[in-house]
């Protein structure tokens, strides 16, 4: 019964906060387009805090921005010493893993989030990676080793203190893209917390695709295969008689 009405009071708590404090976005570009160039790109996202009251004094404001790419299909692959060589032993499969992740806070995640609502929003790399994969991500080894992999790409990002707050109103921080990023939309969460309880939430949405000639090329090879691979043939074809010609050239 206890444990009952504190549930409440709790979520009563999380409400009246919500009400009082609203979050208002902004990033420096609506969209990311991947290019032959393309060596990655750098968002800026930024907003303030809208109160109908003044600032609670009783408890700190922070900030949480997360970004997701498309979930993709994953393989995590053990290596073990056979013969003293290193060689992959076992492999895991997973339908889906986020391909991208990075979150930006304005501390560590363990101080501005409490756990109960890290479950609940699943924000930290354990929660989201779990709650992408629908469980397939069933010990923390396989969530450890996942996370090593994507680092090690700077695909997983864990960026504490990089989210700054003025005057307990703006924010600010800065979300790197590497080059070998998956196309697709990227969802982008950001939460005002107090206390370790989230007050406020807002979502939205970061497109990120090839364009011009790469994506022709990328739509040709996902909806057309077999054109696709003629025309690689025809490509390759062409490329070596112009070799040809021109070495022939080059020896008279």
């Amino acid at each position: 019964m206890i444990a009952r009405v504190l549930a409440i009071f709790w979520f009563a708590l999380a409400s009246t906060a919500v009400q009082s404090e609203q979050i208002v976005m902004g990033m420096s570009q609506d969209e990311v387009a991947i290019t032959a160039s393309f060596t990655g790109s750098e968002i800026l996202i930024f907003g303030a805090v809208s109160r109908d009251a003044p600032a609670p004094e009783s408890s700190d404001l922070e900030v949480i921005i997360a970004v997701q790419g498309p979930n993709v299909p994953v393989t995590i692959r053990k290596k073990d010493r056979v013969a003293g060589i290193w060689i992959n032993t076992e492999s895991v499969d997973l339908d889906i893993a986020p391909s991208f992740y990075a979150v930006a806070t304005s501390g560590p995640i363990a101080e501005v989030l409490l756990p109960l609502e890290d479950l609940r929003h699943a924000v930290s790399v354990g929660r989201v990676v779990r709650s992408a994969g629908q469980n397939a991500f069933n010990t923390d080894d396989s969530v450890d080793a996942f996370a090593r992999i994507q680092a090690k790409d700077n695909l997983l990002q864990i960026l504490e203190g990089a989210v700054s707050i003025d005057e307990d109103t703006l924010f600010r921080a800065r979300i790197s893209l590497p080059a070998n990023i998956t196309q697709g939309n990227y969802k982008t969460r950001i939460f005002l917390t107090r206390n370790g309880m989230v007050v406020d939430q807002l979502d939205t949405v970061i497109p990120v695709y090839k364009v011009g000639i790469e994506r022709w090329l990328f739509t040709l090879a996902q909806e057309q295969a077999a054109l696709y691979g003629a025309l690689s043939l025809i490509i390759a074809a062409l490329a070596g008689w112009v070799a040809a010609a021109v070495f022939g050239m080059l020896r008279r």
